[in-house]
């Protein structure tokens, strides 16, 4: 799934002309008392001072507007108003720290401004200090109960914790009190897509395009919400008219390229893909080397080619795959998470495994694993598929068979759960809607002549103390320190079931059985209608009919297992 664009958080009461005009008002009534006060040589008073910085800041002329205030501080420096519009203005221009401290004084000046508590709500939010967020927008909404832009920007901190309930809600509250704000309607789509209700949030969204029509960013999240429900058309389509319009959108462009790709367009899915850099999730997560990104040119003699890991476990694994066909055109030496080296240093072909934060040698270029299907111009019949490309040490996999020849039946390893990622809300929101319980799978303990072995690791893993009845579940994951453990141990197993994460991927790069239990609003790498893979020979797809209905799909589950588990049975 893509990155949904959230609008970014809005002093929608201070920097909008008519927010500017309120608090024109506000300066004038503050600034009565001292009306006589002539500030510069043309006979100013302290109202016409504000009135004249705000006329500069309604208009963007930043630089006249700040001298205005400080002018105005400059003889009056407890004057609260002046002060929370420098804290404005400092942030306006990225001075998030300088900001909450004028913003903090004005406050400390003037506690009974509901606007004042909104603007540093905001700033605290940009500067991710998202508890003090909360507390001044709770005290905005309480000092005004009618002020929409305190619960839109607390739906936003909530957003942002990825507390997605309590972010509906703020947001929801903010259009009862102005049922005209786009923004909140924005984001309130952007929630309910999070929340997997993405026909909900598709009629949400439709109503924030007719109040802003062609608006880049509504387009955007309609896209999502389109893709989310299966109507890849029509979310191409509201990408492609949101880039119309906003051409350097970049994660229109990344959304685009998810769209293009699960559809297998390649080619141009590829292209649209490297925007991924550019946009909001990943934005200033490019490593930054001075080396240039390789495109599939053979390097000189000795030439050394850095392939470096990003994202995932499972999207190392899975494109690992080309470190060997790029080791025929330079020398390769591949960057990846700890837990992988081990392993990946089974790849043929490859001169050198890092795992990352290690001192890395000289290299003439560079790619993301992710981007080398670019650079083989990798289309959906040239997938790179021949398995096994990893394997496991085999003393240490004899070693497991051992240990395992005692178990009766098929033995069948189980992973119910993905990573939580809770500090990555978005990411912590697909995991929700990829996960399952291990209770969940209960149906599967009716079937005979299966034996389970747990695979799950982090903390779901608890779950394996008290499998549902009559599972037998054989648990040794806290002797699996890395995935080159736990490969020695899927060498043995007869299947792999999985929900989407790294197990599937590290048994289909092991050419193991294995079956995916798939979400509804599926990964792209898993493309449409399908049972079978092209990256993975020996994967079976079960697929979410409807989303969040696990039910039918473990149904299909059991029943194939049960078809497996009789078939063995009978050949013994």
């Amino acid at each position: 799934m893509g990155k949904r664009a959230l609008k970014p958080h809005c002093l929608a009461l201070i920097w909008s002309a008519k927010g500017l005009k309120s608090l024109r008002r506000l300066s004038a009534d503050s600034a009565t008392p001292q009306m006589g006060v002539l500030l510069d040589s043309s006979g100013a008073s302290v109202g016409e001072l504000m009135e004249r910085g705000l006329a500069d800041h309604t208009a963007g002329r930043l630089a006249g507007a700040e001298a205005t205030y400080r002018q105005i501080l400059a003889v009056e420096p407890d004057h609260a108003d002046a002060l929370h519009l420098l804290g404005v203005l400092a942030h306006q221009s990225g001075r998030g720290a300088l900001a909450a401290d004028h913003v903090g004084r004005a406050i400390g000046i003037d506690r009974r401004q509901p606007n004042y508590h909104n603007s540093l709500g905001v700033i605290l939010t940009e500067l991710d200090r998202l508890d003090e967020a909360e507390s001044a927008l709770l005290e905005a909404r309480r000092l005004a109960p009618e002020l929409a832009a305190a619960p839109y920007n607390l739906g936003n901190v909530f957003n942002r914790q990825g507390r997605l309930a309590d972010a509906e809600v703020a947001y929801r509250q903010s259009l009862r009190l102005n049922p005209e704000y786009v923004d909140a309607r924005t984001n309130l789509g952007h929630v309910l897509n999070e929340l997997g209700r993405p026909a909900e949030a598709e009629g949400v969204l439709r109503a924030a395009l007719e109040a802003q029509p062609g608006s880049p960013g509504v387009l955007n999240n309609l896209g999502i919400a389109l893709f989310a429900q299966g109507r890849l058309s029509k979310a191409e389509a509201s990408y492609r008219e949101a880039l119309g319009r906003r051409p350097d959108f970049a994660d229109a462009h990344n959304n685009l390229g998810i769209v293009l790709l699960a559809a297998g367009r390649f080619e141009e899915g590829w292209e649209e893909h490297e925007w991924r850099w550019k946009a909001r999730h990943m934005a200033g997560g490019a490593r930054g080397f001075s080396a240039p990104l390789w495109s599939g040119e053979v390097l000189g003699e000795g030439g050394v080619l850095l392939l470096h890991a990003e994202q995932g476990l499972g999207d190392t694994l899975q494109f690992c795959r080309y470190a060997p066909l790029a080791a025929a055109r330079a020398r390769v030496v591949l960057e990846v998470q700890a837990p992988l080296a081990r392993l990946l240093s089974s790849l043929p072909g490859v001169s050198q495994v890092i795992a990352r934060g290690e001192a890395l040698p000289a290299f003439d270029a560079q790619a993301p694993l992710l981007s080398l299907p670019r650079a083989f111009g990798t289309t959906i019949e040239t997938v790179p598929a021949r398995v096994p490309y990893l394997a496991a040490d085999p003393d240490q996999a004899a070693a497991w068979g051992r240990r395992l020849a005692a178990l009766p039946g098929l033995k069948v390893g189980l992973c119910w759960a993905g990573e939580p990622r809770a500090g990555f809300p978005e990411l912590a929101a697909i995991d929700a809607r990829r996960s399952i319980s291990l209770a969940a799978l209960a149906p599967l303990a009716k079937v005979a002549g299966v034996s389970f072995v747990s695979l799950q690791k982090g903390a779901p893993a608890a779950q394996a103390a008290d499998p549902p009845p009559p599972m037998a579940l054989f648990d040794y994951t806290a002797e699996l320190a890395d995935f080159a453990d736990t490969a020695a141990l899927v060498e043995n197993l007869d299947l792999v079931i999985s929900v989407d994460t790294s197990v599937a991927h590290l048994a289909g790069a092991m050419a193991r059985p294995v079956w995916l239990l798939n979400r509804f609003d599926t990964c792209w790498r898993w493309l449409l209608d399908r049972q079978d893979s092209p990256w993975y020979p020996t994967l079976r797809l079960f697929r979410q009919t409807t989303p969040g209905d696990w039910t039918s799909v473990i149904a299909d589950l059991r029943q194939a297992l049960h078809i497996l588990a009789s078939a063995r049975t009978q050949k013994a």
